[in-house]
């Protein structure tokens, strides 16, 4: 699977990254039209809490609307509708610019700090913004996060395919302050 984080859901896409997912992050302002356009030319699936993405006919198929809240919520969530695999090739993509990622070189290696240079795990580089990647401490706790991406917390999570809710749909003090729901669904 591919992916298309809008710009609300950046976190989101970096951690589908770490995970070893191929997932675009739209720029900060994009157009919905703009997002579907590449979605569709490079075959991927929209992540978006961005409700009025579904009125356009291209999203048809290709939008996941979220409901949860934050970046955990939104992974639980994502996992519970796409059975998403948090363990699937963990840190193989540069989560800065999504490029896989390639052994480093002895040459790479040198170039390093020498607190980092080193170290005996391997080091990864991108080759396209070539960053160096090794897993240290950091490594440990966001294995240990995707893993608990892992583990869907069902009770807090309701999944309804044909009609996703919003806060405000099951909030009635929010449609009385006049936050009315679109009517789309």
């Amino acid at each position: 699977m591919k992916f298309l984080c809008d710009e609300m859901l950046r976190g989101l896409g970096r951690w589908l990254r770490a995970a070893g997912y191929d997932t675009a992050i739209a720029g900060d302002g994009a157009p919905d039209r703009g997002l579907l356009r590449q979605a569709a030319a490079e075959e991927r699936i929209v992540i978006s809490r961005d409700r009025h993405l579904l009125e356009h006919r291209a999203a048809a198929g290709r939008v996941v609307l979220l409901t949860a809240e934050g970046t955990d919520g939104c992974a639980h969530e994502l996992s519970a509708r796409l059975a998403i695999d948090w363990s699937y090739r963990p840190f193989s993509r540069c989560l800065v610019c999504n490029t896989p990622l390639v052994p480093a070189s002895v040459f790479d290696r040198a170039a390093l700090p020498s607190t980092v240079a080193h170290l005996p795990e391997p080091l990864h580089r991108c080759p396209r913004c070539d960053r160096i990647y090794w897993e240290g401490g950091h490594a440990r706790r966001m294995r240990a996060r995707l893993a608990r991406f892992a583990t869907t917390p069902t009770d807090d999570i309701t999944v309804e395919a044909a009609t996703p809710t919003t806060a405000i749909e099951r909030d009635p003090a929010a449609r009385r302050r006049g936050r009315q729901p679109p009517s789309v669904w």
